[in-house]
């Protein structure tokens, strides 16, 4: 794994190779979109081959920028290539801070800009297998629930979005 991100070392913003960062638990850019159709939310189940979390469902992309990327053309692009998913219209709704434990000693601990992306009809994908193995529309109290009742199956990400944010980024 080459990918160089945006990541903090001391105070300084700095492009640094991206499975170090979760090694050693640095604080980083990041993107996460939520594409909702009414009461329902497009989730997406991470590929077996992802180097953390993988097999565990998450919100519908997120990712990395590159560096100097803006974080909006960086959701357009994983929107693309992760799901196949083009010609949505985002919408900047938080920049969010967490830290969380993903497994094998690594640590997310990222700032987020989360995109929200309305819908009239529930959209097709496309997804890339190295990415994501499934897809699939869930009412968001029914996303709750089974998050509360079945934590393992989701990203600690899916979890703290939905447990402390929820009404910044759904609102």
């Amino acid at each position: 794994m080459s990918a160089l991100i945006p990541a903090w070392v001391d105070g300084e913003l700095v492009a640094v190779e991206k499975l170090d960062v979760h090694r050693r638990g640095l604080l980083h850019k990041a993107v996460s979109v939520f594409v909702l159709c009414g009461t329902d939310v497009l989730i997406q189940r991470r590929a077996m081959g992802k180097y953390h979390t993988p097999g565990l469902w998450a919100n519908t992309c997120c990712t990395h920028p590159d560096w100097g990327e803006d974080p909006r053309d960086c959701a357009t692009r994983r929107l693309r290539e992760e799901l196949g998913v083009t010609g949505l219209t985002l919408e900047h709704k938080d920049r969010l801070t967490y830290r969380a434990a993903v497994g094998n000693g690594l640590i997310e601990h990222e700032r987020v800009d989360v995109f929200v992306s309305r819908v009239a009809r529930r959209i097709a994908t496309a997804p890339n297998p190295d990415e994501v193995m499934q897809t699939d529309w869930v009412d968001m109290a029914d996303l709750f629930d089974r998050v509360q009742r079945t934590p393992e199956h989701y990203t600690p990400w899916l979890a703290i979005y939905l447990a402390e944010y929820a009404e910044s980024i759904f609102a």
